[in-house]
């Protein structure tokens, strides 16, 4: 039932040791990477809107009533939730679930493109709501580019976890 691996094993749910810590930090830096690559360089060389997301942070971090300067934005967003947040979310509940429901691990492309839209509607949808900014922040520019960067972020943090789990 269970392998050496923990990306291939049949169990739903990875043991948490430093072998998982490690999976996680690199493919959430690789993914939060990507991210920010696209939201912040390529997304505004096309034209288009610049992301923003330690400010996203810095206006959850305000509305909770906690310090919210650049540095408290930019740790939320690339530790807290780049490298620890999003994929304990992957490992540790969507995958599982995706698991259970379609009865096995199959591929990995669909469920990560899928687990990134959830995160888009989680973050865009719902942090934006709790921080006291628009819902989908009224559906401008900014929310069409973030959709594409946390689906990009779930298929680049899931190819990443898949190459290190084939070596």
């Amino acid at each position: 039932m269970a392998t050496n691996d923990n990306m291939t094993a049949t169990r739903a749910v990875p043991q948490l040791n430093a072998a998982t810590l490690g999976l996680m930090f690199v493919a959430g830096a690789a993914a939060t990477t990507a991210f920010d690559l696209w939201g912040q360089l390529i997304s505004p060389a096309l034209g288009w809107a610049n992301l923003s997301p330690h400010g996203l942070a810095r206006s959850l971090l305000g509305a909770l009533g906690l310090p919210h300067n650049d540095f408290a934005g930019y740790f939320v967003h690339f530790y807290l939730v780049g490298l620890i947040g999003y994929p304990v979310g992957w490992l540790y509940i969507f995958r599982p679930a995706w698991e259970r429901v379609t009865g096995g691990p199959g591929g990995w492309f669909l469920p990560s493109a899928l687990y990134g839209f959830g995160l888009w509607v989680f973050a865009i949808g719902g942090i934006t709501w709790i921080a006291g900014l628009p819902f989908f922040l009224n559906f401008t520019g900014i929310t069409w580019v973030a959709l594409v960067g946390h689906v990009l972020y779930g298929i680049a943090m899931v190819a990443v976890m898949q190459g290190i789990a084939r070596r």
